[in-house]
């Protein structure tokens, strides 16, 4: 066989196991293999063409036709299974990711009220039904209006029961005085008393007044920042009957159960006289649990009759008026009714908790 047929048998073989070979291809990567080891500068084709140099002149022209012959076909092989992989892997694609539209759409978790604000609404609409009127205040507050106004003077021992944060002190031109983060929402009934007389209002005045406190406290119960509900009436004839009355409501509305109270004398200084007050052990019902100590009661409130010196620090006459107050707080609470053992729980964003208290659901 000469040399020229040699070649063209080659080429001729060359061509038929490509073809075949593209048309095995599984994927577009292993075309594209396929494309460098038959067609590359490497490849199979350029190995036979080293064999034209040793043609004689007169015969490499017609051997020429050959190689343009077996390139061209080689060349239209490669783009018809490349048309044809790449609409198979199209339509593979499109396969997987196909979204069957009958199933239900994910949806975020939706959120929820805190269990703390939860708390303070479910308070402060107990108390709206029974009559008391919502009133807010500031929580940068000045001396008088947390201390002074509430029968605190500067040299009073009750002072030391506030720890306290202070900030820059506020005035406008010669004077300033004091500010601080207020350590209870009492100031709200100094303020919501002064603005009523000064609108020529006359009592009976009855306010619930709910927000934030701060004191220097952190531990299981007690939090820097938490929150109060403050609760009182001023009118003819009020007395502790009253008190008692509207806290055995409120606590027995709040926990859903008819839930004893007694009030044991206690002192604070903007009542007098002052009581605690005492609920019997929601979860033991009086017989005694870890919880009460053993004890069938639980502390929930501080509460008393308004002190006359209050009263008269508004402007108001403690012989022809008196009234009640109290205050309450609101994580104290919520963890006697939610069964919460640590008040750090609602201040920390454990997401776990917040799920189970219904926040995130």
């Amino acid at each position: 066989m000469s040399e020229i047929d040699s070649l063209k048998a080659q080429l001729e073989s060359l061509q038929a196991d490509a073809l075949n070979a593209f048309a095995a291809a599984e994927n577009l990567n292993a075309l594209q293999q396929l494309r460098v080891q038959y067609l590359g500068k490497k490849g199979a084709l350029t190995e036979v063409l080293k064999g034209v140099g040793k043609l004689p002149p007169a015969d490499r022209p017609v051997i020429g036709q050959h190689v343009n012959a077996t390139k061209s076909a080689l060349a239209a092989g490669l783009d018809a299974c490349e048309t044809t992989l790449a609409e198979k892997e199209k339509i593979a694609r499109i396969e997987a990711e196909r979204i069957d539209v009958s199933l239900p759409g994910r949806t975020k978790g939706k959120g929820a009220l805190h269990p703390v604000q939860n708390g303070l609404d479910e308070i402060s609409t107990i108390f709206s039904q029974m009559g008391f009127v919502v009133a807010e205040g500031p929580e940068i507050e000045d001396e008088f209006h947390n201390f002074d106004a509430l029968n605190i003077p500067p040299e009073h021992p009750a002072r030391a029961m506030h720890d306290t944060f202070f900030v820059k002190e506020m005035g406008n031109g010669e004077k300033s005085e004091p500010m601080l983060l207020r350590t209870h929402t009492s100031p709200v009934q100094i303020r919501t008393m002064k603005r009523f007389l000064a609108e020529g209002g006359e009592p009976p005045l009855a306010v619930v007044a709910p927000g934030r406190v701060y004191r220097c406290d952190y531990d299981v119960t007690h939090s820097p920042m938490f929150h109060q509900v403050e609760v009182f009436k001023v009118d003819r004839d009020v007395s502790m009957a009253h008190l008692k009355g509207v806290l055995k409501h409120f606590l027995s509305t709040y926990f859903e159960k008819d839930v004893a109270i007694r009030l044991r004398p206690h002192y604070f200084p903007f009542t007098e006289p002052s009581a605690e007050v005492d609920i019997g052990c929601v979860f033991c019902a009086g017989k005694g649990c870890r919880i009460c100590k053993g004890s069938g009661w639980i502390e929930v409130l501080g509460s008393g009759m308004i002190h006359p010196n209050v009263l008269q620090s508004v402007g108001i006459d403690s012989e022809e008026f008196s009234g009640f107050a109290f205050g309450l707080g609101v994580e104290r609470l919520v963890m006697l009714k939610q069964g919460i053992p640590d008040l750090r729980l609602f201040f920390e964003n454990d997401v776990r908790f917040l799920s189970r208290m219904g926040v995130n659901k």
